[in-house]
């Protein structure tokens, strides 16, 4: 998955100006997918040159904000990457091999960083559960979009989940290796 496609998503979605996708994007799919808000310009102006998008422009003849949308190539793009077949993501977290250099070096130096990280899935957690209970308190969304919405928060909620219990069960395990 490339930038260009996270972004052509979201254009679909609901057309943008370049600061309002910035924005969107750190708050729905910045969760799956990193990305400074100069690389979204810089992305923008690569799908602009290659037709994938367009321009509307403000309003007032005075602005320079740009709403972005999809053209039909953008279309044709994002249909032939929905396609193609791509392998489960593999866990690739840094925090795993320090936990391995840790299990070499000893003296638990990785426990304040893995109770920083117990706190920071705590407020993801926190953070899903709200939008979760704002965006979807009827059991059964009903339409498509929103049921896929839904889907892939709660896959975040259990995820999330899970890192914390993962994290609840090892800081004590190391913890009582301290004393032997």
């Amino acid at each position: 998955m490339s930038l260009a496609h996270v972004l052509l998503t979201s254009l679909l979605e609901k057309p943008s100006t370049g600061f309002e996708l910035a924005r969107r994007f750190d708050r729905s799919m910045g969760f799956f997918w990193n990305a400074s808000h100069q690389q979204i310009y810089r992305e923008l102006n690569s799908m602009l040159g290659k037709g994938w998008i367009s321009t509307v422009q403000g309003e007032e003849a005075q602005t320079r904000k740009k709403t972005y949308q999809v053209e039909q190539p953008g279309h044709v793009e994002l249909s032939s990457w929905l396609i193609q077949q791509s392998e489960p993501s593999q866990l690739r977290d840094d925090l795993m091999v320090r936990l391995r250099a840790e299990a070499q070096l000893g003296n638990n130096q990785i426990l304040p960083e893995l109770e920083r990280h117990l706190m920071l899935h705590q407020e993801k957690l926190k953070l899903y559960q709200t939008i979760y209970d704002k965006d979807f308190t009827q059991n059964f969304p009903e339409n498509r979009v929103l049921f896929i919405h839904k889907k892939i928060l709660q896959l975040g909620i259990t995820t999330e989940k899970e890192w914390i219990k993962w994290l609840d069960e090892v800081i004590p395990a190391l913890k009582s290796f301290e004393t032997d």
